[in-house]
């Protein structure tokens, strides 16, 4: 018995340490940058893979920017590990895994009119998540009115494989890490203000958070923000409605003055007066009408063709 307790004396500073260095760890600060796998120089992760029974295809490597692959790199920064760090002039995402060195991925930010800055938290993540377009954009977009309801996820949902939801001061502003079917987008400004990440590259991120982790979204110039910037969403395009036509003007002088002319009256015959009027004939000569008479009055013998013989 006595043996037995001097035994377990001994043992005891062995588990005290043990008991102590466990109390040091969070158990829900999920896995250590110690315990993560880091990514490889040259390694190619965008290989083909299945998840949840959806095929995620492969990548062709080259063509996407080296600077925008992921890799460990060094990373001078005061932020402590498991800070994610949003750099939209750059279009990188930075989460830190250690005293100044970050895994690094590319991003695709906020187009012009959608870049917001700020700090906020991870609030959630979901796999494959349901999309739901927000009324602004659908109100911009009207063929997204068959998602009002949701578009479940697959491999063609704007959100891709992974989201991972963040909230600042406690709102939801609907801003997103997420993945995406258009990995082409990757180190462009091409979102409504969400962070898009290439599938491989967001399920990677996504296996290392545990919830409640910082992200800080720098300005649009790369600097530390000062505080939170949410834009105004842009009102939605409403059809210009045509304009009336202006009446042209003449300036005075510029065309001669017309006088008006009274319409001539224009007499046209009727078929009645027509049959009316008989044909024009020649006049009688006035000797054959008027002559014979005075002759036959002065001649003292019959006429002889309707003249008076000589003499008589």
């Amino acid at each position: 018995m006595l043996q037995t307790s001097r035994r377990f004396i001994r043992l005891t500073p062995a588990l005290l340490a043990a008991a102590l260095l466990a109390a040091c760890v969070d158990p829900a600060a999920g896995p250590t940058a110690s315990t993560q796998v880091m990514p490889k120089a040259g390694e190619n992760v965008y290989v083909a893979t299945m998840d949840a029974g959806i095929q995620i295809p492969a990548l062709p490597v080259e063509k996407i920017p080296e600077t925008h692959r992921r890799q460990v790199v060094a990373y001078e920064t005061d932020q402590p590990a498991g800070t994610i760090i949003i750099n939209p002039k750059t279009r990188l995402l930075y989460y830190v895994v250690g005293k100044n060195k970050a895994i690094r991925y590319g991003i695709s930010v906020g187009r012009a009119g959608f870049e917001w800055s700020g700090e906020a938290i991870v609030a959630e993540k979901k796999p494959w998540p349901t999309w739901t377009p927000p009324k602004e954009m659908i109100a911009r977009d009207p063929k997204l009115a068959k998602w009002e309801n949701g578009q479940p996820g697959g491999p063609t949902n704007p959100l891709g494989a992974r989201a991972i939801y963040l909230t600042s001061g406690g709102k939801d502003y609907g801003y997103r890490i997420h993945g995406t079917p258009e990995w082409q987008s990757i180190g462009r400004n091409a979102s409504s203000g969400c962070i898009r990440m290439i599938n491989q590259d967001v399920m990677d991120l996504y296996g290392r958070l545990s919830g409640g982790e910082k992200v800080i979204v720098l300005t649009a110039s790369g600097e530390m923000p000062k505080g939170l910037y949410i834009p105004k969403p842009p009102a939605p395009k409403v059809a210009a409605k045509p304009k009336a036509a202006n009446p042209v003007v003449v300036p005075a002088g510029a065309v001669p003055a017309l006088k008006v002319l009274p319409t001539p009256s224009i007499a046209v015959a009727t078929p009645a007066a027509t049959s009316a009027v008989a044909p024009a004939t020649p006049a009688p000569a006035a000797t054959t009408t008027t002559a014979p008479a005075a002759a036959e009055a002065d001649c003292k013998v019959p006429l002889v063709n309707g003249a008076c013989p000589p003499g008589n």
